[in-house]
């Protein structure tokens, strides 16, 4: 199994950006040491007092310039709020001055009503459609991949590029609605089983169901996925749980729509907000009883990760992990633990 990972850039306490950007590039820099295969960082636009990943397309030149070889990518896009012409161009230039490492992850999302309507170039209304999601990612990948007919407004257009790569383009989704664009336009696809689980067999389902080869060759031949999950690894099943205490905690927040009360960063803290320490994550664990993150120790784990892939419709080989461990110093160790677990090979 590979393993790659989506960082949040979460903010210490009494920290910045800045601090939170440097513990970033430190766990890329572990993570290609240790021989994971990607490093994504996310888009998020409403929580900037805890998460300061919000513009993927600053964040990746700068990791990719503090390593060698792993790939780095966005996990997601937000393509909603943008030109599908600038995101193309914006990733073509990634791509030139890292050739061949870029990965360009795609997908759509609303959130806080006046972050979104700021983010707007239409502001008439106060939430973008998605039903031309398909449509924009399908124009993303025809710019690179010289995918218009030649009567096409677009056609002459040319991105700034290098002579022999593109970004590869991944569809990033949580439903099988995102499943089914991925399939249908031949992209691989990442599904975020740490937002919501439960329909993660269905959408592999379809995403076969639906899968033709790009006729541009944007993408593979065959059905290729990902899984994203959040991940919390420690020596022991129940330290493990205890750290996936701020997990619990912060997702419970979100759900009530208590942001004012994030970030949280201790598990002493999230451990009196939930009232007691979470139980440690137990197999096995049935089809669409999916949680929203899983925790345990290495062997735990390696075996969590292994029935939910083999679940799914299609081959799955790579997990990218997703956290929100209280510490940088265990979310490290969280990582390193992870792949001993699945046996990387470090580089």
């Amino acid at each position: 199994m590979e393993l790659s990972i989506v960082d949040l850039a979460p903010i210490p306490e009494g920290g910045s950006a800045t601090e939170a950007f440097e513990h970033t590039v430190e766990r890329a820099q572990q993570a290609e040491r240790l021989g994971y295969s990607r490093f994504w960082v996310a888009e998020h636009h409403d929580f900037t007092d805890s998460v300061a990943s919000t513009t993927p397309e600053a964040l990746i030149p700068y990791v990719a310039a503090k390593t060698d070889d792993i790939r780095v990518g966005s996990g997601t896009v937000l393509l909603n709020h943008y030109s599908p012409y600038k995101v193309a161009e914006t990733f073509g230039v990634l791509d030139a001055l890292e050739p061949g490492r870029i990965d360009l992850g795609l997908g759509r999302a609303t959130g806080n009503p006046t972050s979104d309507l700021a983010l707007q170039d239409d502001r008439s209304q106060r939430r973008r459609s998605g039903s031309d999601h398909s449509e924009k990612v399908d124009e993303v990948a025809k710019y690179f991949h010289d995918g218009f007919d030649d009567d096409h407004p677009f056609s002459d257009l040319e991105l700034a590029r290098s002579a022999d790569s593109v970004p590869e383009i991944w569809m990033l989704g949580s439903s099988p609605q995102s499943a089914k664009i991925a399939g249908k336009l031949g992209l691989p696809y990442c599904f975020a089983a740490f937002i919501r689980p439960e329909p993660a067999v269905k959408a592999f389902e379809v995403y076969r169901e639906h899968f033709e080869p790009s006729p541009y060759d944007a993408g593979p031949d065959d059905p290729t996925g990902m899984l994203s999950v959040n991940v919390t690894c420690a020596e022991t099943d129940e330290e493990a749980a205890r750290l996936r205490a701020t997990t619990e905690a912060s997702s419970r927040l979100l759900r009530s729509g208590r942001v004012d009360q994030l970030p949280i960063h201790s598990v002493e803290e999230a451990i009196e907000f939930l009232g007691s320490v979470p139980e440690p994550t137990r197999l096995p664990i049935e089809p669409g009883e999916w949680p929203r993150a899983i925790s345990g120790s290495p062997e735990t784990v390696q075996e969590l990760l292994a029935e939910f892939t083999s679940q799914l419709a299609i081959e799955v080989d790579e997990v990218i992990v997703q956290n929100q461990i209280a510490t940088p110093e265990d979310t490290l160790r969280s990582h390193e633990l992870l792949a001993d677990a699945v046996g990387l090979s470090p580089r």
